[in-house]
């Protein structure tokens, strides 16, 4: 499945034009998993060119026999999930039963409904005597993170191929392998050459060559907001379009006469996936200050029940976090919440974790203030912060006190006092009495949580332009 020395170029396994390369490690153990390609300008070049050469054809090819080459990648992956899920958790630390549910099979079924989405895709309108046409973009370009590498992938690759754009994928250079498998499966499937590509190396290099290359019409990325905004700045120079799904501090709003010990167990989960890299984690509980005691307890007893270690052994329920640079990183956070006043409950940079790897306890602060650094800044790690209020108003207030709006949750004795809450709550997806993600539905957010969406529809529309077409008559109307 690996093809760490090269780079994937029109169905080719090519040797890159630079000599240097990425170290990837294990974070459990410190092992080297491989050494990488840190891809050149040269790389990008040819990259875009193929895909670019690709697009003449792809762009025109029928949507159904779009749809069928994307449903043959996901039979291939579907046949190598743990294979591939493997992988993932040496790469990034996900214990194997998320990284089998959730980093493999769940991509499977986003493509699967990309599928389906194409085929039920509005890609004309009639308005009088104009017929609106929705057409491909052109070469899509797409730059993904290391924490959830398969998912975030699939999700812009899926929408841009369906909708007949060709793609550029830049990989994590932290965690590229699943990259690799996905190749691998588009020459199972036989996708036409230059369909699918995948660049790696490091952002300031190939991210950037991408992002500013005048080849490209589309720009996906997934990943911190201060990347996206410096790439927003490098594709405004070309007026590129340009999708950005960026960081989180998820609310999750519990309130009076709710389950607090149902809502606070099922935050502290939100919270605490994938030890906590998630943008979409529930950060943030707040609680009516009578409840406090409560979700303390079940706050401290959920995140005292995860047992630390290696993602492969069944009995572990936290891996490490990717990285020494994210676990200083995190511990630099839990640091400034104990010096501007929050109460740490457990975990923190003290507590005992696995002597190898680079492991961050789980960590809940109480009596965090909405104006406190763990209140605002997105930690991503395993840090929940616990905040009380005195009245709806202000929980309210105090969900909406944050530069992101990725996502947030609402539980309350009934679906209408839920639900009205969650209206006022500025996210771009919001959970009802614990209502999850759907992968049929709109992915993205509001505010500096980024601009467009993913999965569905939604996610094709960020690939296509519109066009007008307008003929003399309604019944003179007669398109491809």
């Amino acid at each position: 499945m690996s093809r760490a020395g090269l780079q994937f170029i029109g169905n080719s396994w090519v040797e890159s034009t630079s000599s240097a390369k990425v170290v990837v490690q294990n974070p459990t153990t410190g092992a080297v998993i491989s050494e990488v390609c840190h891809g050149s300008v040269a790389d990008v070049e040819r990259a875009v060119a193929s895909a670019g050469a690709a697009f003449a054809t792809w762009s025109v090819a029928p949507v159904k026999e779009r749809v069928d080459i994307l449903r043959k990648v996901a039979q291939s992956l579907r046949h190598d999930v743990d294979e591939i899920a493997e992988i993932i958790s040496c790469e990034v630390g996900t214990t194997l039963d998320v990284s089998v549910a959730v980093q493999v099979s769940r991509p499977i079924e986003v493509l699967e409904s990309l599928c389906d989405s194409a085929l039920a895709f509005g890609w004309t309108e009639q308005i009088g005597s104009t017929l609106v046409v929705r057409e491909p973009i052109g070469v899509a370009v797409a730059i993904t993170p290391w924490n959830f590498p398969l998912h975030q992938a699939i999700a812009k690759i899926g929408a841009a191929i369906a909708a007949g754009c060709t793609v550029v994928l830049k990989p994590s250079e932290l965690a590229p392998h699943s990259a690799y498998a996905l190749a691998n499966a588009f020459i199972d499937a036989g996708a036409p050459p230059g369909v699918f590509n995948v660049v790696t190396g490091l952002g300031d290099v190939v991210g950037d060559a991408l992002v500013s290359h005048p080849g490209v019409g589309v720009i996906s990325f997934t990943g911190s907001t201060a990347i996206g905004k410096h790439l927003a700045s490098v594709a405004g120079q070309s007026i590129k379009r340009v999708a950005l799904e960026l960081g989180g501090k998820g609310p999750s709003v519990v309130l009076p006469g709710a389950d607090v010990a149902k809502a606070t167990a099922a935050t502290v989960a939100r919270c605490f996936t994938n030890s906590g890299q998630v943008c979409a984690a529930l950060s943030r509980l707040i609680v009516p200050r009578e409840d406090l005691h409560v979700a303390e307890k079940i706050a401290k007893e959920a995140a005292e029940a995860f047992q630390l270690g290696d993602p492969l052994e069944p009995a572990t329920t936290m891996g490490p976090v990717i990285s020494k640079k994210q676990k200083d990183s995190i511990l630099e956070h839990i640091a400034t919440a104990n010096a501007e006043g929050a109460r740490l409950l457990t975990g923190g940079k003290d507590a005992t974790v696995p002597d190898v790897g680079h492991f961050v306890a789980p960590t809940v602060f109480t009596e965090v203030t909405k104006g406190m650094a763990i209140a605002q800044q997105e930690v991503f790690g395993p840090v929940l912060a616990i905040m009380p209020y005195d009245s709806v108003d202000e929980a309210v207030d105090i969900a909406n006190a944050s530069d992101y709006g990725l996502v947030g949750a609402v539980f309350g004795p009934d679906v209408k006092q839920s639900a009205s809450v969650a209206a006022r709550v500025k996210v771009g997806m919001i959970g009802v009495n614990g209502g999850r993600i759907n992968v049929n539905a709109p992915f993205g957010g509001y505010k500096q949580s980024g601009l467009g969406r993913e999965f569905g529809a939604y996610g094709i529309e960020e690939y296509v332009e519109i066009k007008s077409v307008n003929f003399t008559t309604p019944d003179a109307i007669e398109w491809p």
